[in-house]
């Protein structure tokens, strides 16, 4: 299952991650968002493990979305070792975000 990532946790969760990390800002009144988000579902455990996959509302956690200009959603960002090394605007099939996650993989 995808972490709830909030503006409380995100340093320590994906800043400080050892692993690569996936992170969705959605909302819940944003239709592509919805069809995105048992994909998300889907990476998290398909990388149990090896990645961290997360969420964030960006109406609950203004301030990460605001850190990391987000103006469109869903949008996913890619991190590892703490900086982002890939995004993604828009609905997305499975197999393009899992790509871009397994590139960071290896």
């Amino acid at each position: 299952m995808a972490i709830e990532i909030t503006d409380a946790n995100f340093d320590e969760v994906v800043i400080g991650s050892d692993k690569p990390v996936l992170v969705d800002f959605w909302a819940v009144w944003c239709g592509p968002c919805r069809m995105v988000g048992p994909v998300v579902e889907e990476l998290s455990n398909d990388f149990a493990g090896r990645a961290v996959v997360g969420k964030v509302d960006v109406d609950a956690n203004p301030g990460i979305s605001m850190r990391f200009g987000i103006r469109n959603i869903p949008t996913l960002l890619f991190f590892q070792n703490g900086e982002v090394v890939d995004k993604h605007v828009g609905a997305a099939p499975k197999h393009v975000l899992k790509e871009k996650l397994e590139a960071r993989l290896s």
